[in-house]
């Protein structure tokens, strides 16, 4: 491999016309710059300027070569402006991912607003509810929801806020099986049960003012899925009771298709927590958008509780 500094002294010697005059243009050593050269025209294994002490003349090879290396230090010149540009300023394409739910209700607004803000900057978004590896996928964050601590590995994780989860109804549902005014009460309710949160379907409850004391009430669901949309639809329908996030429930309670059961009781905490790659060589765009994450997505998910 050539070392470009060589490429570049030796294209300031053809440009300036001589060794001394190319030193003395760098402010330089006269004995560097033709070092700099006999090492380039060392690794090439020719003669690229004949030179005596009276004569500077570039041979053919080396009118060649100086053509081809003015070309060559003007791509590495544009590929150092376009990292330092990167660097200096937020642009460039931003790859993450989130669930489908968090997506729909919270992102809808906060990239707009990024993208409003910083206009140089594209995003790619991927809304899936599967476990994403950011390394092996190419993501440079991920917005995750989780219930117990994430394992140990090199990724960077920043907890970004806690979601509260409620038990919801439809009030039809409610009017044919009367309300629920205590835990115990909800044995005699049916449920919609999000599949995968506990080996036995149960409501695992906690009171708001007295959260050391944790009651667990197993049921027998009705219907159970993987997506929450198709869970609050069914609650909304009149099919049983179901536990959500609290921000995705809250658009149907405003709107009086779902009730939020036992108010006072919450059904789990979440954790929201921003997952990176790494922290080092961190591009302005993507320090940018974790700056506006970490100010918004709380800011929303206290918004949307019911």
């Amino acid at each position: 491999m050539l070392d470009l500094n060589d490429v570049y002294y030796f294209v300031q010697a053809v440009e300036k016309k001589g060794i001394s005059a190319a030193a003395h243009a760098l402010d330089l050593p006269k004995s560097s710059v033709s070092r700099r050269v006999l090492a380039l025209e060392e690794g090439l294994g020719v003669r690229l300027i004949q030179r005596t002490s009276r004569s500077f003349v570039v041979t053919d090879v080396g009118q060649e070569f100086y053509k081809r290396a003015v070309t060559m230090l003007e791509s590495a010149n544009a590929a150092e402006d376009s990292v330092k540009q990167r660097v200096a300023e937020p642009r460039g394409t931003i790859r993450f991912t989130c669930s489908v739910a968090f997506a729909q209700l919270a992102m809808a607004t906060i990239i707009p607003e990024f993208m409003a803000r910083f206009p140089q900057v594209n995003i790619i978004q991927h809304a899936t509810n599967r476990y994403v590896d950011p390394i092996s996928e190419g993501f440079d964050l991920c917005l995750r929801a989780h219930t117990t601590p994430l394992r140990d590995s090199t990724l960077i994780i920043r907890h970004l806020a806690d979601i509260p989860w409620h038990l919801f109804a439809g009030p039809e549902y409610l009017s044919r099986k009367g309300t629920p005014e205590s835990p115990a009460d909800l044995g005699q309710h049916g449920g919609v049960l999000l599949k995968g949160i506990t080996e036995t379907p149960s409501w695992v409850l906690q009171h708001d003012q007295f959260g050391f004391r944790k009651i667990s009430v197993p049921f027998s669901p009705r219907l159970q899925s993987d997506d929450m949309a198709t869970l609050k639809a069914a609650a909304c329908a009149g099919l049983g009771i179901v536990a959500l996030p609290g921000y995705v429930g809250a658009p149907e309670v405003n709107r009086g298709q779902l009730v939020r059961v036992l108010p006072e009781w919450t059904a789990g905490i979440a954790m929201m927590s921003l997952i990176m790659p790494s922290r080092r060589g961190v591009l302005p765009s993507i320090r940018a958008f974790v700056d506006l994450l970490a100010e918004r997505v709380p800011f929303a998910v206290t918004l949307l509780e019911p």
